[in-house]
């Protein structure tokens, strides 16, 4: 056996790489209105009482048109504010390249794969399926580019990273998904009953809990976490799906990075250093690092025109509520 096998059959059966310590806290206001304490600190700052304000923001989601929708704010300590269905089983589309991501990540830090092995195209390794750079289409097996050329977003290269992690573990992708990420985060609604590169659904508080994760990474080390959230292949020009063609369209190991695309699907206040995903099914998640904070919505109303004019102006409306309470409170 394997030292990578070794450490995957102890982190199913004993449960023995720890279970992750971002403990997700809802902030509340207290009965009569009023913030409970002024101890909440968003990025090492102290904000006097940004639920209200941060909540009120959330509102804007309730003009989306959607059946349901839900958005949770996150800060270091935990959650901020809730907003709308937040216990309806939602479908995550490309959301879910989020956590299959991290659990092939976490399957590299066992030592089971190796970013730079080949897979997917004769050329392509790891390390481009995760950065949409292996030349594969967006569907379809046949690639359309030489690896490392163009950045293509691409379906089935997230396809052949679960199939190749359901490999090396043993087990069919949706296990090993569970054992590795969504057990460890306590994400015990959701499940995957589609294909790796986008078939969870769950609930909102479940999506919070990865935010939590990539906020304060405990299933990878800081090292690894911080290679996946650089840009990998620099200057690759490319189309993000629905949204436009950039040069470069920059990528991580599965994280898009938002840098300085204009226009972008995320806010005109959000640093360049933000990173995250969106899904067709009317699904996002960001997190800035630079504010410390992370932004999950969930909705039932598929991605269109719509959202690139709703998702900017909720997430600038947030960081605004944010920042306001951050001068309050000086």
């Amino acid at each position: 056996m394997s030292d990578g096998q070794a450490w995957w059959r102890c982190a199913w059966s004993s449960g023995c790489r720890g279970h992750c310590s971002t403990n997700i806290h809802r902030t509340d206001q207290s009965s009569d209105g009023r913030c409970p304490g002024r101890g909440l600190a968003l990025a090492g700052r102290g904000y006097a009482c940004p639920v209200t304000a941060v909540g009120n923001a959330l509102s804007r989601i309730d003009t989306w048109g959607a059946e349901h929708a839900a958005a949770m704010v996150v800060g270091p300590r935990g959650v901020i504010a809730t907003h709308g269905d937040a216990g309806h089983d939602y479908r995550w589309a490309s959301v879910t390249k989020l956590a299959t991501a991290l659990a092939v990540l976490v399957a590299v830090e066992g030592g089971l794969i190796d970013l730079d092995e080949s897979a997917g195209p004769p050329g392509s390794t790891v390390r481009h399926l995760l950065a949409h750079a292996s030349g594969l289409p967006f569907e379809g097996s046949e690639p359309i580019a030489d690896p490392g050329r163009r950045r293509i977003y691409s379906n089935p290269g997230f396809d052949i990273l679960g199939s190749l992690v359901g490999d090396r573990t043993g087990t069919a992708f949706d296990v090993a998904l569970g054992v590795s990420v969504l057990g460890p985060l306590g994400m015990h609604g959701t499940r995957l009953l589609e294909r790796p590169s986008q078939g969870l659904h769950g609930p909102l508080d479940d999506l919070g809990s990865l935010a939590c994760e990539l906020m304060r990474p405990s299933l990878v080390p800081a090292g690894l976490f911080a290679v996946a959230t650089t840009v990998a292949f620099p200057g690759l020009v490319g189309v993000l799906p629905g949204v436009g063609r950039f040069d470069p369209l920059d990528w991580g190991l599965g994280f898009e990075l938002r840098d300085g695309k204009t226009p972008h699907w995320t806010g005109t206040r959000n640093s360049p250093a933000t990173f995250g995903h969106f899904g067709g099914a009317g699904t996002f998640l960001w997190v800035d690092p630079a504010v410390g904070l992370a932004l999950a919505v969930l909705t039932d109303r598929e991605f269109g025109p719509w959202s690139l004019e709703a998702w900017p102006a909720l997430s600038d409306a947030v960081l605004g509520a944010a920042a306001e309470a951050e001068v309050a409170d000086r």
